[in-house]
């Protein structure tokens, strides 16, 4: 986005890109709290975000760490421990829509997991690091996996302490549990639950959320509905 710049407090119509996120936990019925992990630096600008939109949902700001995965561990770790499902999500995709949110819910009730993914559209290349093609990559049983990742909350549990206890590095949720050995269920998704990280990506979600969110009503129209169903898949 450049430097010195927070994209989550970037506008997006009347409100920052997170606040439009935020909403839509907010507005999902089978979301009972949000956890809200952030850097130390910044707690007070989110507390001012939480405010202004009335997120009441939020229970707890939790300080995040060096990386994604110590960041991860610990909002679990700020949890209750009567809690049934966790939902893991990205604060800068802020078009995830109500359906995918209840889906990836409900496949985690079913299945143990609930991961959104996206069937890979493009033709997909290995290239060398000057940049010659080495082959294509057959894409049938390829996915680009996004957020939310719901899990059951023991699930999660396990797997993030077997990272820690390995000294483990994944990059995202599933790949915690896969190091168990468990299955990992997803939950086919679109392109438009995209992740905000440049210019142009703002200018995306522009045209698919709504200009004004209404908090007085703590409402706000979804960007994006359609219908999957959850499948289980070796996207590695």
């Amino acid at each position: 986005m450049g430097k010195g710049v927070d994209k989550l407090f970037l506008k997006l119509g009347e409100v920052p890109l997170i606040a439009h996120t935020l909403m839509k936990f907010q507005n999902c019925q089978a979301v009972k709290h949000i956890y809200l992990v952030v850097r130390g630096d910044a707690r007070g600008e989110f507390q001012n975000v939480i405010r202004d939109c009335r997120i009441s949902k939020v229970r707890q700001i939790v300080v995040g760490g060096a990386e994604r995965q110590n960041s991860v561990w610990n909002g679990l770790q700020a949890l209750h421990p009567g809690t049934d499902f966790v939902l893991i999500h990205d604060g800068a995709r802020p078009c995830v829509s109500n359906v995918l949110i209840q889906q990836t819910i409900e496949s985690a009730r079913q299945f143990g997991s609930g991961i959104a993914a996206c069937k890979i559209a493009d033709t997909i290349k290995e290239v060398d690091e000057d940049g010659r093609i080495l082959a294509t990559v057959p894409r049938e049983r390829l996915w680009a996996v996004q957020t939310p990742q719901a899990f059951r909350y023991d699930l999660i549990m396990r797997a993030y302490r077997a990272v820690i206890e390995r000294n483990a590095r994944v990059t995202d949720d599933a790949a915690a549990v896969e190091l168990l050995g468990e299955p990992v269920y997803i939950v086919e998704s679109l392109p438009t639950n995209l992740k905000v990280t440049t210019p142009a990506d703002m200018d995306i979600a522009r045209v698919l959320l709504p200009a004004k969110v209404e908090v007085e009503s703590a409402t706000v129209p979804t960007g994006t509905f359609y219908f999957g169903k959850a499948i289980e898949k070796n996207y590695r």
